[in-house]
């Protein structure tokens, strides 16, 4: 999941992914904006085939900790 993950961020934002970690945070260290967070979240609901809970999800604030939420909602 953290992969792909990766791919998407680099969609958004330019970064590269070797410098992207699960201790990367979106807006502080990858430069994501409020738009850029939620357009991820509609991509990943299609890409992952999974339902997100807008309240939970922005409780994430690093990559890693959006990606174990992810992988929480595929294995569901």
């Amino acid at each position: 999941m953290f992969e792909k993950m990766v791919e998407m961020i680099c969609q958004y934002v330019e970064v590269e992914p070797e410098n992207i970690t699960r201790d990367s945070r979106f807006i502080e260290d990858l430069g994501f904006n409020s738009y850029d967070v939620m357009s991820m979240m509609g991509d990943a609901e299609a890409e992952f085939d999974i339902e997100i809970e807008q309240e939970e999800a922005v409780k994430c604030k690093t990559v890693g900790e959006l990606a174990d939420y992810f992988e929480g909602l595929a294995n569901a």
